[in-house]
């Protein structure tokens, strides 16, 4: 088992919910958070003054998939969420050693 997590525009979040639940995937954990990559923030104005926002706001989509899916769902947020545009995220996968579904005592790949 993989755990993925995506982080992705706050814009793009529907648009992926929409086609991971399309493919089949529709459980997933969705965190709003903050941050930057290479970026640095960014600078705006407000009532003619400038100032840095370092933490812009982002989304973290999280899923566990088998091992055979995780290509599959990796290419759907690549496409989906690309915008081409500094700041469209990035994806990380971690291995799952274990899980276990609280309702009916299933552990490992079933209770995925």
């Amino acid at each position: 088992m993989k755990k993925i997590e995506a982080i992705i525009r706050v814009e793009k979040l529907e648009e992926v919910r929409e086609t991971l639940e399309e493919l089949g995937y529709p459980g997933m954990t969705v965190t709003r958070i903050e941050g930057h990559g290479r970026q640095k923030g960014l600078v705006e104005q407000f009532r003619g003054r400038e100032f840095k926002v370092e933490l812009l706001p982002k989304i973290k989509i999280e899923i566990v998939v088998h091992d055979k899916e995780v290509d599959k769902i990796m290419n759907c947020i690549c496409q989906t969420a690309h915008t081409g545009e500094i700041g469209d995220g990035k994806i990380f996968v971690y291995p799952v050693e274990d899980a276990q579904r609280i309702r009916t005592q299933e552990r490992g790949e079933i209770a995925i």
